[in-house]
C-alpha cells in the first residue's frame, strides 16, 4: 500500500517561513574603463544598490562572490566591499568564463544573504550595460521552445 505524504500543518508552515534561510542575490554592472578606480566605483555602486533594494545588513551576509569579465584585471572588485566596511563577510573574486560574445568590462556579484524573505521577493539588480543580462521569464520560455523545436527536428 503506498504511503501518503504527511500534510504540513499551517502553523508549522508559517513558523518555518519566519526562520532565516540563505538566499542568493544577484547583480551585475559594466565598468566605463579598465582601471582600478573605475572598477571599485562601479562595484561599490552595484553593491550599494543591491543592499538598498533588499534592505540588506552586512551582518546578515554569509559570503559574497565577485566576478569580472576577463578584461578587468586592475583590481579585485571585493575591495569595494571592504572599503564599505564589510570586514566580517567572506569574499571571493574570480573571472567569468570567456564565452564568445560575452559582455565586456562586466562585474557580477552573488551575495549569500540570510533572510526571512521568500525567494520571489528578492530583488536582483542589473544596471548600466548589464541590464540586458537577465531576460524576463517570457524570453526564457520562448528560448526553451526554440531549443525543444530544434531537438525535435534533429531527432527526426
Amino acid at each position: 500500500m503506498p504511503v501518503k505524504p504527511r500534510k504540513r500543518s499551517r502553523r508549522k508552515s508559517l513558523r518555518r517561513r519566519r526562520r532565516p534561510v540563505c538566499r542568493g542575490v544577484r547583480g551585475a554592472t559594466t565598468v566605463e574603463g579598465t582601471n582600478r578606480e573605475l572598477i571599485l566605483t562601479a562595484t561599490a555602486e552595484l553593491l550599494e544598490r543591491m543592499v538598498q533594494a533588499n534592505g540588506i545588513e552586512p551582518e546578515d551576509v554569509a559570503s559574497a562572490i565577485f566576478t569580472t569579465s576577463p578584461d578587468l584585471t586592475a583590481e579585485y572588485p571585493a575591495l569595494a566591499a571592504r572599503l564599505m566596511g564589510w570586514r566580517d563577510v567572506a569574499l571571493l573574486c574570480g573571472h567569468e568564463m570567456a564565452v564568445p560574445g560575452g559582455l565586456e568590462r562586466c562585474v557580477r556579484i552573488l551575495l549569500h544573504w540570510n533572510t526571512t524573505l521568500p525567494a520571489s521577493d528578492v530583488e536582483h539588480v542589473y544596471i548600466h550595460g548589464a541590464s540586458n543580462l537577465r531576460p524576463d521569464r517570457e524570453e526564457l520560455d520562448e528560448l526553451r521552445r526554440q531549443i525543444e523545436a530544434r531537438q525535435e527536428r534533429s531527432s527526426d
